[in-house]
């Protein structure tokens, strides 16, 4: 059997890859009509000029031009070259690399040889909490309400009382500088020995989308351990920006109810989706973050947010800064859900995304209210979650008593006015007017005043977006330019050796255009139709940015001729011709009328361009052109 051939290994990864699931890992789409469009991840922009076309398989940006196919993405975004591109999408997908490619075992990947560690270290941790079920971390389980199914599906684990087991259990498989890569080990300072990272924990194990483990939360035990929760540096396999605990177990539910709720605690996320409330996911001792909020709009295409953080104040913190950080991703993909119809919208992008705040009555967490309510209550609570703005405003107009005086009204109407002001629709905004103005005890119009009285002077700031080098094409090029896209249509009245007899003898003039066109005439000897040589033009100029964008601008300039009849695809053509012969004619006038006005002192010189020109003029008429 023979080799794999590099070209092969192209196709495979493209046939695997899909743009849009691609391109969403770092930027949030949003659908209209048959694309998706979203802010350009490549320059500053507050309106989206990002376009995605999943039935073509490339991307193009309207604001600075950068377009392409998925592997041109990927190369852009990661800073990659086309080979390193093609090696770590052929390592995701089990693709093997033709022989002088292939990576030996010693030379493997270094983030692959972490992954394998991180697998090792993980069922070393499990197989330990099983195997003594007296010792603190199994009694914690068990206390908390979960069996070894949870353990084993979660692979929950304990971290022996040593700071050697680990590493003495992996170092005959791996070597200890992989070990220290994927943070399992520390280096002492004093010596060149190393320390197991984790000693005596509950160890809890974070997985990536994919299900491979990337890192560990570890729980203290034992009374006096600090901190209370010991987690995962971050390291080649694992950025906690851009992970979410819980979320490789919810991916199914995520999709099929069309919604995501984030809560705070690792055993908040476990004890919901053991219970039967499976969309849920938390981020991993930290933040959330405009990373967590692209991961999670991929699984949702309502992106119906649900903040489910505790209902201290840290937890309460915690819901603002998470709605911030949501508001701040969708800027510029439309409006942010702001009240309740009351009637079931079918129209799923009607809005940016829905933020609603999940809050029980009586202030438990998430973990605590399921155990002691069950979780069919909980979901009640969050199929009558309010809305992010109802929240927030119901928060401050708690703080009303019946004795309250008037500056304290006057600091309540402070605290509400910034999200009075956040409502875009103005019978909305005076209904909550209305609401606010009762429930203080108020007038309506002191309340307005207030309101157009705080309202900031916003001074407009020019955006400014990234220059487009690209030369405006003369009426001939973009000519030549459109003569150039038919050959990109699928499913065309003509094929490409029809076109290349059809069209073989224009000139063109535009340097880029005559390279993809003579490499257009090369392929042609060996693709079978259009699909393949799109392809085949991404490969061949795969290290080259202005070819790649000239050929997504002809890729969608395509879409222009396509289903034409026969006849007005002749029509086209023609037109197209008679445009670029008019303007060379024109140009040879001109040069000759330049010439002309040159050489006047020369007066056999002049005639003869003079006779020149004539002739030129001659044939114009009786060609019948303007």
């Amino acid at each position: 059997m023979s080799d794999i051939t590099y070209q092969d290994v192209i196709s495979q990864i493209k046939d695997k890859l899909d743009i849009v699931d691609v391109v969403s890992k770092h930027v949030i789409l949003k659908k209209s009509g048959g694309n998706y469009w979203g802010l350009c991840p490549f320059h500053n922009e507050k309106t989206p000029s990002f376009s995605v076309n999943p039935s073509k398989q490339i991307y193009k940006c309207f604001g600075c031009g950068e377009g392409g196919d998925a592997l041109s993405f990927l190369m852009k975004i990661n800073h990659q070259s086309f080979g390193e591109v093609i090696k770590e999408q052929a390592e995701i997908f089990g693709i093997p690399l033709p022989s002088n490619f292939q990576k030996s075992q010693e030379s493997q990947g270094v983030k692959q040889q972490v992954l394998e560690a991180m697998k090792a270290a993980s069922e070393f941790y499990t197989r330990n909490l099983l195997l003594d079920k007296t010792s603190n971390g199994y009694q914690y389980i068990k206390k908390r309400g979960f069996d070894d199914a949870v353990i084993t599906r979660y692979k929950l684990g304990l971290a022996p009382n040593s700071y050697e087991s680990l590493q003495n259990h992996l170092k005959k498989d791996f070597s200890m500088e992989i070990l220290e890569k994927a943070g399992l080990v520390i280096k002492r300072e004093t010596n060149n020995s190393y320390i197991d990272r984790f000693k005596n924990r509950l160890m809890i194990s974070i997985f990536d989308e994919k299900g491979n483990v990337v890192a560990f939360g570890a729980r203290a035990i034992e009374d006096g351990q600090s901190p209370k929760y010991l987690n995962s540096s971050e390291t080649i396999a694992y950025n906690k920006s851009h992970i979410l605990y819980g979320l490789y177990h919810a991916q199914d539910a995520i999709k099929k109810e069309d919604a995501v709720i984030i809560m705070e605690g690792y055993f908040d996320v476990i004890s919901a989706q053991v219970n039967g409330v499976e969309n849920c996911v938390g981020a991993c001792g930290t933040a959330l973050t405009e990373s967590h909020v692209k991961l999670i709009s991929r699984y949702s295409p309502s992106r119906k947010i649900y903040l489910a953080f505790d209902t201290d104040s840290a937890g309460q913190k915690a819901t603002e800064r998470g709605a911030e950080v949501i508001k701040e991703a969708f800027i510029g993909l439309g409006n942010i859900k702001q009240f309740d119809e009351n009637y079931t919208s079918m129209n799923n992008d009607k809005y940016a995304c829905e933020i609603r705040v999940v809050v029980p009555a009586d202030g438990k967490d998430p973990d605590e209210f399921i155990k002691e309510h069950g979780a069919q209550e909980y979901k009640k609570y969050i199929q009558n979650a309010p809305l992010l703005l109802d929240y927030q405003i119901n928060k401050i107009l708690r703080q009303k008593t019946a004795d309250m005086s008037p500056i304290e009204k006057s600091n309540i109407v402070k605290q509400v006015i910034p999200y009075l002001d956040e409502i875009n629709n103005n019978i909305i905004k005076d209904e909550y007017i209305k609401i606010v103005a009762a429930k203080l005890e108020i007038e309506e119009q002191a309340l307005r005043k207030e309101l157009r009285k705080s309202l900031p002077q916003y001074t407009k700031k020019e955006i400014i977006a990234a220059p487009s080098v690209n030369k405006t094409l003369n009426i001939s090029e973009k000519a030549q330019k459109n003569l150039l896209s038919l050959y990109l249509i699928n499913e065309s009245v003509y094929s490409i050796q029809s076109l290349n007899t059809i069209l073989k003898n224009i000139h063109y003039t535009n340097e880029k255009l005559i390279i993809v066109k003579d490499t257009i005439d090369k392929l042609s000897l060996t693709v079978n139709n259009v699909k393949e040589l799109i392809d085949a033009l991404y490969t061949a100029f795969a290290e080259n940015n202005e070819i790649k964008e000239l050929i997504t601008d002809l890729i969608y300039l395509s879409d222009s001729f396509k289903g034409l009849s026969e006849k007005d695809f002749k029509t086209v053509i023609n037109e197209n011709i008679e445009t670029i012969n008019t303007y060379k004619l024109k140009e040879e006038q001109s040069h000759l009328r330049s010439m002309y006005k040159k050489v006047n002192d020369d007066e056999l010189q002049a005639i003869e361009y003079q006779m020149q020109l004539r002739e030129k003029i001659k044939n114009k008429l009786r060609t019948g052109d303007n």
